[in-house]
């Protein structure tokens, strides 16, 4: 047979070909968010469904504007930017005047994701990085949570929050500042079905557990990182406070089921070694659990899993594994210098 009729590539490792592509693993995640953009729909109206429209919205427009502007190929189909808008969606309050998800949106995409080279070449999760940053920028609207709507009342329950004076006599405090104390505000069955103030896709522990799982089995994630994540906060936690149950209302509160199923597990920000998984994920359940203890602010997620992110690069360097027949070279001996007798 001629030669020719070959094809040789020369690409770098690792050599492993799969029938899953970006577009199919993003999806996987689009349809794993469903049941907290749904909850987040039921629980606070139809504010919070624009608000989440208007994050992936611009998060598209931020990928297709960088490409445009730098005459690349567009990205935007392979559906990262809308995974990354519905994340920082789901991550604001339920109430946040327009413009915070529109800057936020591009601020994920365009700065921190092209930027640095676009998908698995960013350096930190562009959700969490932009919520820190709408959240340093706009304090106040970031940390302003209101009721969940009452639907016993009526459908125009669900517009209630178009109204712009929602802060005024609606604010609520989430069940994280009354855990910061050792207490717990709000009971179990309230925090699991997200009956609570917070963020608008956050509070819902059962519509975040289904995403899990689903993702779970379709191995979108490494089902590692949450689990460890979760067990090492709750232990910190118990340990802290000297109550189990206080650790426990901790992780249903707050970002920390939405932070460790789908921002902590990114890929291009968590190691890639066994062991270096299990160093990043017990990070960032003991930041969270430090953080949400010890500094001014009672949630401690993002910053957690961003300092973990910041981190990664170095876990990977110290805890990659020595390859298969490898002998480490001596080092050289050192000179022995004669020592000059001065007469």
């Amino acid at each position: 047979m001629n030669d020719s009729s070959y094809k040789y590539i020369v690409s770098t490792s690792p050599h492993v070909t799969c029938r899953r592509t970006t577009r199919s693993i993003m999806f996987d995640v689009i349809i794993a968010l469903i049941p907290a953009t749904f909850a987040s729909f039921l629980l606070f109206g139809l504010y919070s469904l624009l608000m989440t429209l208007l994050t992936v919205a611009s998060a598209v427009f931020g990928e297709y504007l960088y490409n445009l502007i730098r005459k690349k190929p567009h990205t935007v189909n392979d559906l990262s930017a809308v995974v990354t808008g519905l994340l920082l969606g789901l991550n604001l309050p339920p109430t946040v005047p327009f413009y915070i998800p529109i800057i936020g949106g591009i601020f994920a995409t365009l700065v921190v994701k092209m930027l640095f080279g676009g998908l698995g070449k960013n350096f930190a999760n562009p959700a969490i990085t932009a919520r820190i940053f709408v959240m340093l920028s706009w304090t106040v609207a970031m940390t302003t949570f209101v009721k969940p709507v009452d639907l016993s009342l009526g459908a125009h329950e669900l517009v209630k929050y178009f109204d712009g004076d929602t802060v005024t006599a609606l604010t609520s405090a989430t069940p994280l500042v009354s855990l910061k104390t050792g207490g717990t505000s709000a009971s179990a069955l309230d925090l699991f079905l997200g009956r609570v103030g917070g963020s608008a896709g956050e509070t819902c522990a059962l519509a975040l557990i289904i995403g899990g799982i689903y993702l779970a089995i379709r191995k979108v994630i490494d089902i590692k990182i949450p689990l460890i994540y979760i067990a090492t906060y709750f232990v910190i936690t118990a340990a802290i406070y000297k109550d189990a149950a206080v650790a426990g209302a901790g992780i249903l509160s707050g970002g920390l089921l939405l932070g460790a199923i789908f921002m902590a597990t990114d890929y291009s920000t968590s190691p890639d070694t066994p062991w270096g998984v299990v160093i990043y994920a017990v990070g960032c359940g003991l930041l969270t659990a430090i953080f949400r203890k010890y500094s001014s602010m009672p949630e401690g997620v993002s910053f957690a899993i961003l300092f973990m992110n910041v981190l990664t690069p170095l876990i990977d360097k110290f805890m990659r594994p020595r390859p298969f027949g490898y002998v480490r070279p001596k080092k050289p001996a050192k000179e022995k210098k004669a020592k000059e007798v001065q007469a």
